[in-house]
């Protein structure tokens, strides 16, 4: 088996004490690449460090829909520069529009957005998006702003079937988290997950978030290792072998990241 947990935070200050524990975890379960996700200027950079620092590990650089309102030229400008020095950065996220909890308004969101969606464009980076009770609105605007040939990853995805169908259709991949092994919260996404292409599909933690079954019974603390859950629910789903799927969910996250590992 050969995974890669395609979207984490393990810059959070929760792994800074057990750091080396947490990757010697992730390699005994055969997560063999991570990709690190920046939300602002400071996760970016810290990401970035860890990556430097980690031949298997990447990262993204971006500014989330929760600080929108904290994206400023100065802001984008540091994070262009950050892309363009750091081998490490292989996309652009995370992005898009998070209107649940509104921490920045419908307004900044979208306008934070498009201009990164214009900068991502302009660097040839693939994209990472957050969506979230957005009214079609992220749609609307992915559908407006952008070539076709855009690529990008529907991270941790939660929507509807139409809206599932609308993202593959614009040519981009979903990404699966631990709520699909959950017993009430998956039971929608379990029966999405089966009408996925198999060439579409990337497998996350969101880590130190959602969390999967059964570690979720242990721990509230996820890590790249527990990935493999991911795994082997959505292979007893599609009803495949996992050993199979696990290589062409592999080959999708090198392909959509652009990198060999």
């Amino acid at each position: 088996m050969i995974l890669f947990d395609s979207h984490c935070h393990i810059d959070d200050n929760c792994y800074d004490k057990d750091f080396q524990d947490i990757i010697e975890r992730a390699k005994n379960e055969n997560v063999n690449a991570i990709m690190i996700v920046g939300v602002d200027v400071n996760t970016s950079l810290k990401a970035i460090k860890i990556a430097s620092a980690h031949k298997n590990i990447i990262t993204s650089i971006g500014i989330h829909p929760h600080d929108a309102k904290l994206c400023s030229k100065e802001e984008l400008d540091m994070l262009i520069t950050l892309a363009k020095k750091n081998s490490c950065v292989k996309a652009w996220g995370e992005i898009g529009l998070d209107f649940n909890r509104m921490f920045s308004k419908a307004k900044d969101q979208e306008e934070c957005f498009v201009k990164q969606l214009e900068i991502a464009g302009s660097l040839d980076l693939p994209l990472i998006f957050h969506e979230r009770d957005s009214q079609g609105r992220f749609y609307d605007i992915l559908k407006s702003h952008g070539p076709q040939s855009r690529k990008g990853v529907v991270h941790c995805f939660s929507g509807t079937k139409e809206e599932m169908f609308k993202y593959l259709d614009l040519g981009y991949y979903i990404g699966i988290t631990g709520i699909l092994t959950l017993k009430n919260r998956g039971e929608y996404l379990r029966s999405l997950a089966p009408l996925i292409p198999e060439d579409r599909i990337l497998i996350e933690t969101d880590a130190p978030y959602l969390t999967p079954a059964p570690q979720k019974n242990k721990t509230r603390r996820n890590e790249p290792s527990f990935v493999k859950s991911v795994l082997l629910k959505l292979a007893e789903i599609r009803n495949i072998d996992p050993e199979t799927l696990s290589q062409t969910i592999f080959k999708n996250t090198n392909t959509l990241y652009r990198i060999d590992f």
